[in-house]
């Protein structure tokens, strides 16, 4: 790694990983990789109250993972870039095989 350039590239990372570190926020993630979902959706999908649901949401809004539009009164959000949702499948696939 030289330069900051590479570890700006890590420290982003890191974001986008702590952004990611809440199961509900992958569960959510996962639902968005199906498609957009407005909150009542993904209340509904995961058994969340919409309060907890909402939260999560606004902290994967501020990472930058997804993005809402206006639906109607509802607010649809959706994964701004496919490749976090092959990241959670790819982590919720390791955590699935166990210890080697």
């Amino acid at each position: 790694m030289t330069g900051t350039n590479g570890y700006d590239a890590f420290e982003g990372a890191g974001e986008l990983l702590r952004a990611l570190s809440a199961p509900i926020r992958l569960a959510i993630v996962s639902e968005l990789a199906e498609g957009e979902r407005c909150v009542h959706e993904l209340v509904e999908t995961l058994g969340a109250p919409q309060p907890l649901v909402s939260q999560h949401l606004r902290v994967l809004r501020g990472a930058g993972v997804v993005r809402g539009s206006r639906r109607g009164r509802e607010i649809a959000y959706a994964l701004v870039d496919e490749h976090v949702a092959h990241i959670v499948a790819d982590a919720v696939s390791h955590a699935g095989e166990g210890p080697s």
